[in-house]
Order: C-alpha cells, then sequence, then structure tokens
C-alpha cells in the first residue's frame, strides 16, 4: 500500500477470502457449546488463507499468546513476504461465545492498513460511542451524557429521541448508562456479544440501530474504527484502565496518556481494508447457510480509498477452505 512497487494494490477481495475461510470453519462449530473449538477452526482456517496472499504483513491485532492459540499472534508476519507492506487487525472469530451458543452477531473480521495505520492497543477494555455516516463531525462525545449524546443525534436526524435505537452489550457493567439511556427515552436493543458488528450496524439503515455505546474490547474498537474509516462514520474510544495490570499493558504497547479520547482516524487511518463474513445471523450479515450441501456465505468488504462497500455472496463447498 505504501510501497512504490505495489502502490495502489487493492486487497479487498483476497481479505474477503480470509474471512469466508475463517467463518466456513467457525460455523461448523455453531450452537456445539464449544467456544474454543469454534475459535481454534477459524483460526486454522484463517491463517492457510492468509499466509497465501502475496503481501508483506505484520499482524498488529490478532490472537494473544496465551490464549491457547499458536498461530495469528500479535507480530506475527502474515502473507508470502512479496507484495504491499501492510499492518493486519483480525479476529478469527468475533464472539466465539455467540457463535457456540448458536447467537446473532458472529464474525470473521479483517482489516489492513499501510504500515502504522491502526493504533496499537492491549488487550484490555474500551469505552466506546459510534453513529453512522452523514452527520455533522462532533456529534457525538464520549465526554457527554446519554441524554446530551441521544437528543444531539435525535435533533441531527430530524426525529425524536422516543425514536433512536442505542445497541449496547448486554453486561452487569452496563447498568447505570442502560438506565440513562431509557431516562432519556430512547430504545435500548441489547446483545450478547459481537460489538463490532454493532458498531458497523450503526451505519446501514436496514440495521435499525442508529448509535452505539458502551464499555467492549480495545481490539474490537480498532477494528470497528477501520470499517468507520472507509464508510465515513463515527466512532470515540478511551481505554478503561482498571487497575495496574491495565495500566501497564497500555505503557507496553507506548500508550502513556491513558486518559487519552482517540477518534475515528487516531485509531485506522490511510488505506485501510476492511472485510467481514457472517457467521450467524446478525444485525450486519446473515450467518452461513447450508443449502445442498454448499455453504452459502455473505460477507461485506469496504476500502477507504474509493469509499466503495460491496455486499458479496459466495457459495463453496462445505469441505473444502480453498477455493
Amino acid at each position: 500500500m505504501a510501497d512504490k512497487k505495489h502502490a495502489g494494490r487493492n486487497l479487498a477481495m483476497e481479505a474477503v477470502r480470509v474471512t469466508e475461510a475463517g467463518a466456513r470453519a467457525a460455523s461448523k462449530w455453531m450452537g456445539r457449546g464449544d467456544e474454543a473449538a469454534a475459535d481454534r477452526a477459524a483460526v486454522e482456517a484463517m491463517f492457510d488463507s492468509l499466509q497465501a496472499l502475496q503481501m508483506d504483513g505484520t499482524i498488529i491485532i490478532g490472537e494473544a499468546a496465551g490464549n491457547g492459540s499458536e498461530k495469528l499472534l500479535v507480530g506475527d508476519k502474515a502473507g508470502t513476504g512479496d507484495g504491499p507492506s501492510v499492518d493486519v487487525a483480525l479476529m478469527a472469530v468475533e464472539g466465539p461465545t455467540i457463535v457456540a451458543k448458536g447467537e446473532p452477531n458472529g464474525l470473521s473480521v479483517i482489516a489492513m492498513a499501510e504500515n502504522g495505520g491502526f493504533l496499537n492497543v492491549p488487550d484490555i477494555y474500551m469505552d466506546k460511542i459510534a453513529v453512522g455516516g452523514g452527520l455533522p463531525d462532533g456529534i457525538i462525545d464520549l465526554d457527554q451524557e446519554p441524554a446530551e449524546n441521544l437528543k444531539s443525534l435525535a435533533d441531527a436526524k430530524g426525529v425524536d429521541v422516543g425514536d433512536l435505537v442505542v445497541c449496547i452489550l448486554d453486561r452487569p457493567r452496563h447498568g447505570e448508562i442502560i438506565s440513562k439511556i431509557r431516562s432519556a427515552g430512547a430504545r435500548i436493543l441489547l446483545i450478547a456479544d459481537g460489538d463490532v458488528s454493532g458498531v458497523i450496524a450503526t451505519t446501514r439503515t436496514q440495521s435499525g440501530i442508529d448509535i452505539y455505546m458502551g464499555t467492549g474490547g480495545a481490539p474490537q474498537g480498532v477494528l470497528s474504527a477501520a470499517a468507520m474509516a472507509c464508510v465515513g462514520g463515527q466512532i470515540q474510544g478511551r481505554l478503561v484502565i482498571r487497575d495496574k495490570a491495565d495500566r501497564a499493558k497500555a505503557n507496553s504497547v507506548g500508550i502513556t496518556d491513558v486518559d487519552k479520547k482517540y477518534d475515528t482516524y487516531e485509531m485506522a487511518s490511510g488505506d485501510v481494508t476492511f472485510a467481514a463474513t457472517g457467521i450467524t445471523d446478525g444485525a450486519l450479515l446473515k450467518g452461513i447457510k447450508s443449502v445442498e450441501g454448499i455453504a452459502v456465505t455473505q460477507s461485506l468488504v469496504v476500502r477507504s480509498k474509493t469509499g466503495t462497500l460491496r455486499y458479496i455472496d459466495g457459495y463453496h463447498q462445505f469441505g473444502r477452505h480453498r477455493d
């Protein structure tokens, strides 16, 4: 992406093939109650597909060492080594628990950017707020109360606060913000997992989701920002430092100002490509279906350079991971 030899190289379709492979592998464990097996299968399939790509990649966000995986680890190389030099952020399964339970919003996700294009974050929590495109800059702010953000958004959209739908993870830690959202008069869509899907759904009118709020994983925040950078949405994030261990993790990746509020382009910048494939049905994508022995996938791919979003339906033989 940045080097002259491979300038302008479009990795969008290759990215989709990687997420398709991960999603197809994970789907075989859908509803079987074994999230580790679902994640492990997706990691293996995504690794094989990723290593075949003609690029010189470095994984910036990936599997954490010590989580039972020896592949797709942060710092690992990705691709053949012959191609554009890129940073890679991925989650073989975004929401392994919901895939294991057969719940909505399971995704396989990847993003690629020029070297240095992604904010390097540790595997800790991040407070987030996000809306879709076509809205005034700064319409949302993490430092404002939910009622203020909802009023600003409703005014910008020309609707009542009661018409807005807020997506938020169903977690005990969100009890206070849920109470504030309800007091403000907005409606709430609670999701079991999959906040990348929840954030991106704010950009799609058919999802019915207007705004995302709440605390989730910091790596998921950067992946969400990658998608938003491509489609023009807005996201803000701030690391949640709960103890000395979290602070040490932040410091270890070069973050000293742990109170900093990051916007979309501070988390994902440059020539960014984002792709996702649905594993289970959700607000963003349909999950994998088997039709007469054929795996039917639905994916989306977006690229910041062109601002183009494509939905891609794929038809694959179930027993194979490479096309």
